[in-house]
């Protein structure tokens, strides 16, 4: 959300600096929604814990996998590298604890 016009944004997402400013409005939304997840996540931490809050986390990690998946299919395979992998992981340390 914050990044998407830096350096670091063009070269994780492989784009040109002229193709981000004009989509930096929608990478903005894409930011807040991925803001509110990961709220959810740290939320589900905070009021149960690992053992309670087991299903709560799990949803919210499955809900980042999911849109990892379809941002992979339809806009950049490196989006299930950056987004999708990582709450895979999670889940399955969550499930080891």
């Amino acid at each position: 959300m914050f990044l998407w016009t830096a350096p670091v944004g063009l070269r994780t997402f492989r784009m040109t600096a002229e193709f981000a400013e004009s989509t930096k409005t929608l990478a903005a939304n894409q930011g807040l929604y991925n803001g509110f997840l990961a709220g959810g996540l740290v939320w589900a931490l905070v009021a149960f814990g690992i053992a309670a809050g087991r299903p709560v986390l799990t949803f919210f990690l499955v809900c980042i996998v999911i849109a990892g998946a379809y941002g992979a299919a339809t806009v950049s395979r490196r989006i299930l590298v950056v987004q999708a992998v990582p709450a895979l992981v999670a889940g399955g340390f969550l499930w080891l604890a």
